[in-house]
């Protein structure tokens, strides 16, 4: 079968809904990979006349907003405990130096952590309940999280999208194989360049360290 014959296969539906609800759960605090979905997806798009970008990206910001909003309000009820809770559940994702990782980036960034926090996986999946649990103000967790959230997932869609409007001519040559292949070189291109991220940030944090012992409530 024809790559594109195969695409067309695809419920656009189904596409929007997986989206918004793999992001959801993700920025609500479950450790799932939404931006991997999210890139899949407009790749997906780019080359589905079913699939509308505007609609996907709306549904990955939908998903990024409520998601969040909904880890906020557990992590401001649950508080601390919940924190470790998650840690014994998902010690990779919630031990005890990515939390203090976290909390150091919220301390120092306040409501721009939630913003920005939305590029970086692992603040991604703290913001909402970390905010919470510090008691952020919900009006400025709502702006940054709005924000964030439109800026991250639109600008991800429309990004991923133009380009593979671009490659769609080159990736048709190709079988199954090539397609598989193309996707997998750019996931991992992707996840290469978050990992030096992660790590400079994760270092920077370490040096700071020493100044934050206690974190107070973010206002």
């Amino acid at each position: 079968m024809h790559i594109q014959e195969w695409l067309e296969t695809v419920p656009a539906v189904s596409v929007y809904v997986l989206v918004g609800v793999v992001i959801g759960l993700e920025s609500l605090g479950i450790p799932l990979p939404g931006e991997i979905v999210l890139v899949s997806a407009a790749l997906l798009a780019a080359g589905h006349d079913g699939i509308n970008p505007w609609i996907l990206g709306a549904c990955a910001s939908a998903g990024a907003v409520i998601g969040d909003s909904v880890g906020y309000a557990i992590g401001r009820k649950g508080g601390r405990p919940l924190l470790a809770r998650l840690g014994g559940k998902f010690p990779k994702h919630f031990g005890e130096s990515q939390i203090g990782m976290a909390e150091r980036s919220f301390q120092k960034w306040g409501m721009w952590a939630v913003f920005f926090g939305r590029f970086v996986a692992l603040l991604r999946i703290f913001a909402g309940p970390l905010a919470g649990v510090l008691h952020m103000p919900y009006w400025k967790f709502l702006i940054a999280n709005v924000l964030g959230g439109i800026v991250w997932a639109g600008g991800t869609t429309a990004v991923v999208y133009s380009v593979g409007v671009v490659a769609e001519a080159w990736l048709k040559r190709f079988s199954y194989l090539g397609l598989v292949a193309a996707v997998l070189i750019g996931v991992t291109s992707m996840l290469v360049l978050k990992n030096r991220a992660e790590k400079a940030a994760a270092q920077a944090s370490a040096v700071s360290a020493p100044d934050a012992k206690t974190v107070p409530a973010v206002d």
